[in-house]
């Protein structure tokens, strides 16, 4: 083991670097033997991890890796050809030093024999080219009876990530200016101590009153925009050192891509198959933790795609297909995510028997499964007691199925589909985040409690009322723009007790007496959450919606790692701590349940509703609006800033208009404004609701031919509601 730690940590990083290459240049060369450039960068591989072995005493490795030098050299000198059988040898050899760089580093015995290494895996230097080819093949034979350790592929783990010194700079000086301000807001506080001596005067010399207390108001106004404008710089520079410690931690898929195509190399020599690897987009970024752990799942599903999916060369010339198959690995990058797609041109996933296989294990009847779509059918084969022999074997999952493929993924917030095509090939597209850290959850609550749900899961959210309910084949559903979906209260999927949600109401109402949760009538609206998940959509019943938020996602403890429905928690700006709900657990929670007899499908209501054009551009603003208008009746189009709302206006009529004031591209002003000097819109009723709440700013809006202004700190539902009916 080298002593030295700095060395020894430099030494791992360095030689592992190296040995990637090798392997890179090794297979390249096995498809190019005349790729000169690759030849000499591989040469120059082997030359520097000697040097690097030699100056850390690791000897062991010093001698193989001159070996491959020797062999490469020859091969430069044309004095050897390097043939599918050297190339087996040399890349035996680099897992051998994978393992010898293990014992270096860790101290645990590789237990390897160097000298069996040298004279059988690496002997093929001491043959001459014109020797009988008899004895090549016993060469071979020895070199396959010698048993190279387990390769490190199996316990792969990132413990260093290199960082551009530029990237520690830059994170450096935010942290600089954090320290300033933070300094600032410190300083604060002796302007506070001011303030209250002048509050103490007033109470001994009350005659004085007027003259301290106007003077105790511009101290507070003062102190109020000093605050102010040091809080706003404090969440600037918290928001950059956030976003460069992102920066830091993120690592390119090549870190996990490169293990494969030595792996596929192996897997379809053994089983006589002819497979061709191609990698795409490996320069894409995420988190080193996301990389990470997606190393199982990857090879998982690329050992399924060969042993089950790619037919042998003789079945696809007869299938009119290449001998040779083809499976793609590619990343790809969107904005707030990251994909990871795993294809092949196989024979594809065999419908029907994963039908049978639902039906033998007592999962779905038939009458069931013939009301799903294809990709519902598809997506059975993640289920824990599913496989087919198109998908799950000793061989490709290890004795594990795809249901802990989809575990792995759901794991790190992710979620895994899969597409099937008939004697063409299937396709696995997995979407995770970029960063496990924080997450965007949208605030619910139920009961009085509030839950937090993953925003890639919301696709929407609709008021309804218990009219709108019916039944389909056992379950609660609604109609969503023409299509049925399941729906189910918060409470039921939860499976919480309905004392604990009497005394939560309780509390709400203690707690929050503008709230109308508990006062619903059986004609009342209520938000539902449309979620889609792996392609299936379902309705969450709750009583509000309450915000939407970054956080950071604290994990379960090992006591509650087995509780349904739950992913793990988070402290709210509150400081309360909220539950964060795992949609793939309610979406089977959904299933399970079971409801009276079904009513036919109510028929379509034909009431003609009034209807609002919402010009806001705070998504949570805009939700909580719509909710309100939408419960009360009204339908209501969207408009994310003024010029949305101008073409809107142009495009159709509406009864009445809602808006913010601060808006990017057009404020609420300028909108108000323009809609006035046009007289088709002369007498549209106009509400501004706002966060600027002076006289000064009320006044604004009246002079721009508002009929309405609402200031958004004092907001009331019910007053709200009153004005828009009013006004239309």
């Amino acid at each position: 083991m080298i002593e030295d730690k700095e060395l020894r940590d430099l030494f791992k990083i360095e030689a592992g670097e190296h040995l990637q290459r090798l392997s890179d240049g090794l297979l390249c060369l096995e498809k190019e033997p005349k790729d000169n450039a690759t030849l000499e960068e591989v040469f120059r591989e082997a030359h520097s991890l000697k040097g690097a072995a030699r100056m850390v005493g690791v000897v062991d490795v010093e001698i193989i890796s001159h070996k491959l030098e020797d062999i490469l050299g020859a091969v430069k000198k044309g004095e050897m050809a390097l043939s599918p059988e050297v190339v087996d040898s040399m890349l035996k050899a680099l897992d051998t030093i994978r393992n010898l760089i293990h014992e270096a580093v860790t101290g645990e015995a590789a237990g390897v024999d160097v000298t069996k290494i040298l004279d059988f895996g690496l002997g093929i230097l001491d043959l001459k080219p014109e020797i009988e080819k008899s004895k090549f093949q016993n060469l071979k034979s020895k070199i396959d009876e010698f048993q190279i350790p387990k390769s490190t592929i199996e316990e792969f783990r990132i413990e260093t990530i290199r960082v551009d010194t530029k990237m520690l700079d830059a994170l450096m000086t935010q942290t600089g200016e954090l320290t300033v301000t933070k300094a600032h807001i410190s300083s604060r506080i002796p302007e506070i101590d001011e303030i209250i001596e002048i509050a103490e005067e007033l109470e001994k010399r009350s005659a004085e009153f007027g003259v301290r207390s106007a003077e105790l108001k511009s101290k507070l106004q003062n102190l109020k925009s000093k605050i102010g404008g040091d809080s706003s710089r404090l969440d600037f520079i918290s928001d950059r050192i956030d976003e460069g410690i992102r920066k830091i931690r993120m690592i390119p898929l090549t870190t996990i891509f490169n293990l494969y195509p030595k792996m596929v190399r192996d897997m379809t020599r053994q089983q006589s198959k002819d497979v061709n690897l191609i990698i795409e987009g490996e320069d894409v970024v995420a988190d080193k933790r996301i990389v990470e752990e997606m190393k199982d799942p990857l090879m998982h599903i690329i050992r399924n795609s060969i042993d089950h999916g790619i037919e042998k060369p003789e079945d696809r010339e007869r299938l009119g297909k290449p001998r040779t198959g083809t499976i793609k690995l590619k990343g790809m990058q969107t904005a707030s995510n990251v994909v990871i797609e795993v294809s092949d041109d196989g024979k594809g996933l065999d419908i029907e028997a994963v039908k049978q296989a639902a039906v033998k294990r007592n999962i779905y009847s038939e009458a069931e499964l013939s009301g799903m779509t294809k990709a519902q059918i598809e997506s059975l084969i993640f289920q824990s007691g599913i496989s087919t022999s198109s998908f799950v074997s000793d061989v490709s999952g290890r004795g594990v199925g795809l249901d802990v493929v989809r575990t792995n993924v759901e794991r790190l917030k992710g979620n895994i589909t899969l597409e099937s095509f008939p004697n063409a090939g299937c396709r696995f597209r997995i979407k995770l985040p970029v960063t496990v850290s924080t997450m965007r959850v949208l605030i619910a609550a139920f009961g009085g409690r509030r839950y937090a749900i993953p925003v890639e899961y919301v696709e929407m959210s609709r008021m309804i009322t218990r009219d709108d309910i019916f039944t389909v084949a056992g379950r609660q559903t609604v109609k969503i723009d023409s299509q049925p979906i399941s729906v189910a209260r918060l409470k039921e999927l939860l499976e919480v007790r309905n004392a604990e949600f009497g005394m939560r109401n309780e509390e709400l109402k203690l707690n929050n007496p503008a709230s109308h949760s508990t006062l619903r009538t059986p004609h009342s609206a209520f938000p539902c959450i449309i979620l889609s998940v792996n392609n299936e959509r379902m309705g969450l019943i709750v009583d509000d919606l309450i915000d939407e938020q970054e956080v950071i996602l604290k994990p379960q403890s090992a006591i509650l790692k087995s509780v349904r429905n739950v992913s793990g928690a988070t402290l709210l700006a509150t400081g309360e701590v909220c539950m964060v709900l795992n949609p793939n657990d309610m979406l089977k929670a959904l299933r399970r349940q079971e409801a009276p007899t079904p009513p036919e499908i109510p028929a379509e209501k034909e009431i003609k509703k009034k209807t609002i054009l919402l010009v806001e551009d705070s998504i949570v603003t805009r939700t909580q609006e719509r909710r309100i208008l939408e419960g009360a009746g009204y339908k209501v189009v969207i408009a994310v800033d003024g010029m949305d709302a101008l073409n809107k206006l142009s495009s159709q009529s509406f009864d009445a208009l809602v808006s913010d004031i601060i808006m990017p591209n057009m404020d609420g002003l300028t909108l108000t404004e323009k809609i006035r000097k046009d007289t088709k819109y002369k007498e549209l009723p106009v509400i501004l609701v706002t966060t600027l709440s002076s006289d000064e700013d009320r006044k604004k809006g009246m002079d721009v031919g508002a009929n309405a202004y609402i200031d958004k700190p004092a907001f009331d539902q019910k007053a709200f509601l009153e004005i828009v009916e009013r006004l239309i």
